[in-house]
């Protein structure tokens, strides 16, 4: 159980120091010194280990055989026999020595005393059954010894030997001598409360300690105490011997006692005996004690062995000393308590004050022990010299412990500690001497280890080794007045304030990390060092470097020779929060270093009071500061000046201390800062972070303090010391905001002293990297100082000393070996930024930038970039710029393309002819009928007419053509009103025609997807709203005449046979799809004379125009076979023909939005050349519109009425009205809603001028009326100047040529276009492409196929569609202009921020991003009107038809 108790606090130990446990050190002490004792470690192999003698008194001879055994009931008046059962029950008082033997059982019953009050007096039990010792039962002897089989001390029972010592061993000094009242001495020495001034305390004793060697098994008596008077001995006797053997179970619930006696206050305590306990198994919670006894001066404590297997409880165990009556502070020293089963060595003095020592002598080797505890304020000493102290398990010194080793006035010997751990809580180790320590764990709380080293060379240098941890925590101390080394394995942790690790010269190695908390120091050398301790050489008068500052050795170890007096050496990983300070400290071998804000290395004032760069002082005492880096600064004194120190050593190496005031003798001198080296040429540092500061500071005279001597009556005062040297040998530094790297100079004193130099920094890169592994090597945010001092009053400041780097490779510059910047080259080596010299500016093309390079430039030219991905190098040319430097250039390039593109367009052109044929003819002669409509105005052939070309008798019976009203479009359909004209009034039924209409309009109404898939079509592609308005157009007609046709009842005729025959109504078209009507002819079974009606019967008659006058749909006049073979009966088909192309041909040059002005010269046409030759026939025609619309579209086309030889006026009216009129009295029709926006009835001239009323839709036209006629103009109003229909010129092929030039010519300027702005964006691009859906590539092959298509009426409508998709495509030429403009723009601002930015040196800058689309709005312009006439050569092939002359035009 004990063990397990100490295993856990053994792990509890290490895990708290090496991580930071908040035990406090009170509840450590307390734990520790009530579970430590019994701790086991694991042997390991000691054989060979060399152990010195022992230096005690040899051991008493064996003692004479015993005497026969008393009786149990004659000699000792008992009950029973020994060699059964003895019971002893009454109380026994012995005289002499009393040896019992049996082999029965032997008893002492309760409350019997069995004594033998007499010193020396021996009771002997030797029996083979049990002892029991029962309850308040008492023994009394000077020595007791006991063998049984099982034994047992119930409660209150005693076995007291206490004071009753008989004669120590022989050649023992126990007792003291003299009448100084001393204590005692044996298992510790005894307290002497003698004061001597010339005498350390702890050399000061009473009886000194023996039997060192029997102390497994102590058989020894305690000694005498010493007595103040020669008279009476005042002395405390000696405690007894208690020995114990047991061969099973042993019970201790009493007290066994070998205490010395008490000596009063005028004698000494007698020591405390000896007691051996041996058993299988020991139970109880008793009492077990051979402590000193109280005295004048406390007795020393005993020994106490126990050597029990299995121990299920702990009895209290006491061998401290006695207390001292004469001195409190210092009682006696504590005895030993060994535990066999665990080979545990325990010193402990129960936290009594003392300065008396329990001798520690040799340390057995075979085998060795496992512990050694040394606590609760006991002090022990190693005294011999040359010895080892070694454990195979742990050493722990805690509560006030105490360890020493050699002696104070004796030094120059070594000690040796070998243990897995060594443990310090509250306790301290003292070293005279030099200490070999090896352990694999040193833990450190609130403890010091102190080493005086003294003045010996030879013994002055203590090694602590730690396999594993060491670790200082609670103002732990190691202190050494001489050479100290440090090395481990694992880690060194100095956890927090006040722990601190110092020597003269001090060696830390071999750890893998090293922690300085805030608050630690790590010193070397000490500060206010006294005179014995080993002063570390330093270089203060030469100027040449140690060779170990550059070049240490590999060894690491402490060598006295060398110029260090800190060094850490093979650590990995070293961070400091608290002090470093030391003269020379060095980094050998370390991986990396970080100092945190709080942490500091400093070497500040740490060098030479004199040196090389010395001060000078004038007369009067006042010093010039020290010179390094930079000179002193003068010191002045009314104007008598004197110079500074010099500058000395190497800037690009240095390795020197800096100087100071050179005033040895002043204790005001200042001295010059010291050596930090960090790393060395064959093992730099990797990796070294400052957030704190890093110091080798010249000394300074404070600014606060009036710091001066006298000399010859006057005040003096020293200059600042120098800076000193700070050499690093690293790989990587970070300097934080909060870093200072410093080698400054000091100030100099306050009347005209002289500032110190400063000193020397200096980085000494390692593989440096460059070229594309470069890396940056330093982060700096800190301060880096190497100023001089200043000076004081009229003192001079010291000169700066020097910041440099290794030179570095080409294209770095600067002590942090940075990259050239951007546009500068370097191809030497050294560190000088005048080295990067700029790059020749005729190397950087146009529209490029210099990069950045990694690891800086080395070599011209210089590496650049272009400002933007569009531009590709090496010219950073766009890739349009590329394509025409590849041709020789933009003029070169120009030329080429239009040679290609005329000699493309003439072999499109001969193509073009040999695939359509030749469509210009010279001017077709006069025809007949169909021929002649075909080659004049083959378009106007109606649908209806090409259907039912060969019906012409269809004539004979027609009645009535009704107009669909609307222009047929998706917002307004055709529709037909539901009031029967009165021309048919008689031949159908008023009730089912009106159903009729209803079913005509329902189908003739559009679906909504219709309407809403051309609103698409419109803002996408209005070329695809036209052709899908056109296709639904068709459809819609198509599906009107099949009702018509097949569908439809006819119903509402009349006539049977009509009804029978589903014949009597036809629906028809033109050609444009926009006016539709509806024909009503007879059945043949009306009966009815007066059917149909002839001509002049049927006047006035309208007659509407095709088309609403846009440029896809021009006006035109329908002219079928019926409405032929009825103008036929008073004009001759061959003039009406005429009449019908020349009326066309006007009509298509009238363009919407500019009614007012085309008509008019339709109206001049139709006076002119028209009704002059109509006249002769009887017939006028006047220009009118018709059937306005809710939505405010009007029909127009013109009324026929015939006129009489004596031009008498008639009354016009409709149809049905069968008059004459006079063209002098035509119609004055009041303005309808297409002349003034409101409906109104028509008012018409009668016969007799007399007025008639009726409500029409219909006006004429004049020249008078046209003046009113409402313009519609929307937004495409201003397109209608570069697209609309014009006179054919001729030259058919001459336009297709030039057509297809353009062609050409626009396809490629849009490929030009398009390949400028992937140079400046591939969105820009799209957005070109894909605003109106690839508008900006459909018209080339739109214009191909129009070139292309057969037949005059067919390569028209494609000619027109190539028109819509040219003039569309402007959209997207206008989204390319905005493009280039907004590029444009943002060039502009990032040429401001790039000086080296240079214009394209022709005119395709990016100020001129228009000319590409501003060349293809010209080409589509000048496309437009060349198609414009390309369609009017194809429509009208007859150009005779725009003839001004009447008879030329009626003859041809």
């Amino acid at each position: 159980m004990a063990r397990l108790h100490l295993s856990t606090f053994h792990f509890f130990i290490v895990l708290y120091f090496s991580f930071g446990s908040t035990f406090t050190r009170s509840s450590l002490s307390v734990y520790a010194s009530s579970h430590l004792a019994g701790f086991s470690i694991t042997d390991f192999n000691s054989d060979d280990l060399l152990i010195h003698q022992d230096y005690s008194p040899p051991a008493p001879p064996p003692p004479p055989p015993h005497a026969p055994s008393v009786s149990c009931t004659d000699d000792l008046g008992g009950v029973g026999s020994l060699d059964s059962t003895c019971k002893i029950v009454s109380d026994l008082n012995l005289t002499r020595d009393v040896y019992i033997a049996g082999k029965g059982n032997f008893y002492i019953l309760p409350e019997v005393r069995f004594h033998c009050p007499s010193p020396g007096c021996s009771i002997t039990v030797n029996i083979s059954g049990n002892f029991s010792l029962g309850e308040n039962s008492s023994i009394v002897a000077g020595s007791f010894e006991l063998e049984a089989y099982s034994a047992s001390f119930d409660n209150g029972s005693t076995v007291n030997t206490t004071g009753l010592a008989g004669n120590p061993p022989p050649q023992t000094s126990g007792t003291p001598q003299g009448v100084d009242g001393a204590g005692g001495g044996h298992g510790g020495r005894g307290a002497c409360c003698l004061v001597d001034k010339q005498k350390l305390p702890e050399d000061v004793w009473g009886g000194d300690a023996y039997s060192w060697s029997s102390l497994q098994k102590p058989l020894s008596y305690g000694s005498r105490g010493g007595s103040t008077s020669k008279e009476v001995d005042y002395g405390g006797g000696g405690g007894g011997l208690v020995t114990i053997e047991i061969e099973v179970l042993l019970e201790i619930n009493g007290t066994l006692l070998a205490n010395g006696g008490d000596g009063g206050s005028k004698g000494g305590g007698g020591s405390g005996g000896s007691i051996y306990i041996k058993a299988y198994r020991m139970i109880g919670s008793g009492l077990i004690s051979a402590c000193g006894g109280d005295g004048f001066a406390g007795g020393g404590g005993g020994r106490i062995s126990v050597n029990v297997f299995s121990r299920h409880d702990d009895p209290k165990i006491f061998v401290h000393g006695g207390n001292s009556l004469g001195c409190p502070e210092n009682a006696g020293a504590a005895g030993t308590l060994y535990d066999a089963v665990p080979r545990s060595l325990i010193v402990s003095n129960h936290n009594k004050s003392t300065d008396t020592e329990t001798l520690l002598l040799e340390f057995p080797y075979q085998p060795l022990w496992t512990n050694v505890y040394v606590r609760n304020g006991a002090r022990a000493t190693v005294p011999l010299l040359w010895s080892r102290v070694q454990v195979q398990g742990q050493i722990s010194l805690l509560s006030g412990g105490s360890l020493s080793f050699g002696l104070a006035h004796y030094v120059s010997s070594e000690f040796e500690l070998l243990a897995e751990e060594l443990l310090m809580s509250d306790s301290i180790i003292k070293v005279y001497g030099a200490l070999r320590m090896s352990v694999k764990i040193f833990l450190m709380w609130n403890s010091k280890m102190l080493i005086y080293g003294g003045g010996d060379v030879a013994v002055a240098t203590s090694l602590l080794e730690s396999s594993n941890l060491v670790v200082l925590k609670e103002s732990s101390v190691i202190h050494s007045n001489a050479n100290l080394g440090v090395h481990g394995q694992v880690l060194l942790n100095l956890s927090g304030p006040g722990n601190v690790i110092e020597a003269q010269r001090l060696v830390l190695s071999l750890f893998y990390g090293i922690h300085v908390g805030p608050g630690s120091v790590l010193r070397s050398p000490l500060e206010n060092a006294t005179t014995d301790a080993v002063t570390p050489k330093l270089h203060c008068e030469l100027q040449d470097c140690p060779s170990e500052l550059l070049h240490p050795p590999e060894d690491c170890n402490v060598n006295s020779s060398l110029s260090f007096t800190l060094q850490i050496c093979r650590v990995e990983d070293i961070t400091v929060a608290g002090l470093i300070k030391g003269s020379v400290v060095h980094f050998h071998r370390a991986r990396t270093i970080s100092i945190q804000s709080t942490g500091t290395i400093s070497a500040s004032g740490m060098g030479c009071v004199g040196g090389v760069g010395r001060g000078n002082f004038l007369s009067n005492g006042i010093g010039s500061g020290g010179g390094h880096g930079g000179k002193g600064g003068l010191a002045c004194y009314n104007s008598s000046c004197i110079e500074g120190g010099i500058s000395y050593g190497n800037a690009d190496l240095p390795c020197e201390l800096g100087s100071g005031s050179g005033n040895n003798s002043s204790d005001d001198s200042t001295a010059g800062g010291g050596i930090i080296v960090m790393g060395s040429m064959e093992h730099p540092l990797s990796s070294l972070s400052v957030a704190g500061s890093l110091r080798a500071d010249g000394e300074s005279i404070g600014r606060s303090e009036q710091s001066f001597f006298v000399v010859d009556g006057l005040n003096g005062g020293p200059g600042g010391g120098s800076g000193g040297t700070v050499l690093l040998f690293l790989q990587t530094l970070t300097l934080t905001e909060t870093a200072v790297l410093s080698s400054a100079g000091g100030y100099g004193s306050p009347n005209g002293g002289g500032g110190g130099g400063g000193g020397r920094i200096h980085f000494h890169w390692s593989d440096i990297p460059t070229g594309d592994v470069y890396q940056p090597i330093a982060t700096v945010e800190g301060g880096i100082h190497a100023r001089g001092g200043s000076g004081r009053d009229d003192g001079g400041a010291g000169e700066n000393g020097t910041v440099t780097g290794k030179a570095c490779p080409k294209g770095l510059y600067g002590i942090f070996c940075e990259e050239c910047p951007t546009g500068t080259y370097k191809n030497v080596t050294g560190s000088v930024r005048a080295l990067c010299l700029p790059c020749p500016p005729e190397e950087l093309p146009h529209r490029a930038n210099y990069k950045y390079v990694r690891g800086g430039v080395a070599e011209r030219p210089c590496p650049y970039e272009c400002i933007s991905d569009r531009y590709h190098t090496p010219n950073c040319y766009t890739a349009l710029e590329e394509l025409i430097y590849a041709f020789g250039g933009p003029w070169l390039f120009g030329l080429l393309l239009i040679s290609l593109l005329i000699l493309l367009a003439l072999v499109l052109s001969v193509a073009r002819m040999k695939f359509v044929g030749v469509d210009e003819s010279p001017g077709p002669a006069a025809t007949e009928q169909g021929s002649h409509m075909g080659q004049s105005f083959p378009f106007l052939e109606s649908l209806n007419e090409v259907l039912e070309t060969n019906r012409v008798e269809e004539s004979q019976s027609h009645v009535h053509r009704m107009y669909f009203l609307g222009p047929n479009t998706f917002s307004e359909p055709w529709h037909l009103p539901h009031t029967p004209p009165e021309q048919i009034k008689e031949i159908v039924y008023e009730g089912a025609f009106n159903t009729f209409v209803d079913e005509i309009n329902a189908i003739a109404a559009y679906h909504w997807w219709e309407g809403a898939m051309y609103s698409i079509l419109c803002v996408l592609a209005y070329p695809l709203a036209w052709s899908w308005q056109q296709w639904r157009r068709r459809i819609k007609l198509q599906r009107l005449r099949e009702f018509v046709r097949s569908e439809y009842d006819h119903g509402c005729l009349r006539s049977c046979r009509s009804r029978a025959l589903y014949e009597g109504l036809k629906v028809a078209a033109t050609s444009d799809l926009m006016l539709a009507y509806l024909d009503f002819f007879l059945g043949g079974d009306e009966k009815r004379n007066d059917l149909p009606l002839r001509l002049p019967q049927r006047f006035p008659m309208s007659i509407l125009f095709g088309g609403d006058g846009s440029y896809m749909a021009p006006f035109t006049l329908q002219s079928d076979n019926i409405l032929t073979s009825l103008m036929s009966q008073l004009v001759p088909p061959t003039t009406w023909y005429r009449l019908v192309a020349g009326l066309s041909a006007q009509l298509r040059l009238v363009s919407r939005g500019r009614l007012r002005v085309t008509f008019r010269p339709v109206l001049q046409w139709l006076e002119t050349h028209a009704n002059p030759t109509l006249r002769n026939h009887g017939v006028h025609i006047d220009l009118a519109w018709f059937h306005a619309t809710p939505c405010g579209y009007c029909q127009y086309g013109f009324l026929v009425y015939a006129v009489e030889e004596d031009y008498e006026p008639t009354s016009i009216g409709y149809a049905d009205e069968a008059v004459r009129t006079n063209p002098l009295s035509r119609v004055k029709s009041s303005l309808g809603e297409c002349l003034t926006g409101h409906p109104r009835d028509d008012v018409l001239l009668t016969q007799g001028h007399r007025l008639r009323r009726k409500r029409g839709y219909r006006g004429l036209i004049d020249t008078n009326s046209l003046k009113m006629l409402e313009e519609k103009r929307d937004i495409f109003y201003f397109l209608s100047f570069i697209v609309h229909n014009t006179k054919p010129v001729g030259h058919q092929d001459l336009v297709g040529l030039v057509i297809s030039m353009l062609l050409l010519g626009d396809f490629s300027l849009v490929l030009l276009t398009l390949l400028q702005l992937y140079s400046i964006s591939l969105v820009d691009v799209f957005l070109v492409l894909f605003i109106l859906p690839l508008g900006v590539l459909l018209p080339f092959p739109a214009g191909i196929n129009a070139l292309f298509s057969h037949g005059p009426r067919h390569s028209a409508g494609l000619a027109r569609f190539y028109a819509l998709w040219n003039i569309t495509s402007l959209i997207n030429v206008g989204v390319a202009f905005l493009c280039g403009y907004i590029h444009y723009n943002i060039q502009s601002s990032q040429s401001k921020r790039h000086p080296n930015f240079q214009p394209w040196n022709f005119s395709m800058d990016e100020s001129e991003c228009w000319i590409f689309p501003a060349a293809l709005v010209l080409c589509k312009v000048f496309q437009s009107q060349l198609i414009n006439w390309h369609v009017a050569n194809l429509e009208i092939q007859d150009r005779t038809l725009y003839s001004n002359e009447f008879e030329l035009f009626w003859q041809s």
